[in-house]
């Protein structure tokens, strides 16, 4: 992982960001709920979960963060919070039924290394879902511009839907399925808006792509 540092010494700023702009945030949890696999038995992780916001949402009881002040408003949600990266999951093979990669993969130092990792503690047959902004959607050029003076992107690589599958392909993950959603700019998201099948249009997507 990459710029743990920008993060760590500026968390409230991060944090300023949900509270600006909701309806963005409820549309991305709305989308990421109909790729979560539901029973009350199955076992997942967020990886690079920042302070817990969408594990929160999701019901996501344990993952992964490098940032230490990340990982303490995280635990006060009450997820359980190791400190590693995407490309050294701290767990033994097979062990989940689903992994969730979202707004992270930008900060990887090594995007196959990450997904491999994720294959090996997922379970045969079980899904990693990867959410991320579209390089060349309208929030994704709007982020371009800004990266030499943001903190958290100006390190950041965006990438394209394609790009995304066809690492997941390359590592062997098959049935990926997609979704999108964040149709419009930040400032003009006055509601939540519900996702569609595909991408190319929202600036939000999703893959979902089960280990075989």
């Amino acid at each position: 992982m990459v710029q743990a540092l920008s993060f760590n010494d500026h968390v409230a700023e991060y944090e300023e960001w949900f509270t600006k702009y909701p309806y963005v945030f409820q549309s991305e949890v709305q989308a990421v709920l109909d790729f979560v696999p539901g029973g009350d038995n199955l076992r997942g992780i967020e990886v690079a979960l920042g302070t817990g916001r969408f594990a929160k949402e999701l019901g996501i009881k344990e993952g992964v963060e490098t940032t230490p002040k990340m990982r303490v408003l995280a635990v006060k949600k009450g997820i359980e919070v190791l400190p590693a990266s995407a490309e050294h999951l701290p767990y033994k093979d097979m062990q989940f039924d689903f992994v969730l990669m979202i707004f992270c993969i930008s900060y990887f130092e090594n995007l196959s290394a990450a997904f491999k990792e994720a294959k090996r503690v997922l379970k045969n047959g079980s899904s990693l879902i990867v959410g991320f902004i579209d390089k060349d959607s309208l929030i994704g050029k709007y982020y371009e511009k800004r990266k030499s003076e943001s903190i958290f992107y100006k390190k950041a690589n965006f990438y394209s839907p394609n790009r995304v599958i066809s690492e997941l392909k390359k590592l062997g993950f098959k049935s990926l399925e997609t979704s999108q959603t964040l149709f419009n700019a930040l400032d003009d998201i006055k509601e939540v808006e519900t996702a569609k099948p595909g991408y190319g249009e929202g600036s939000f997507v999703l893959i979902k792509a089960i280990r075989s």
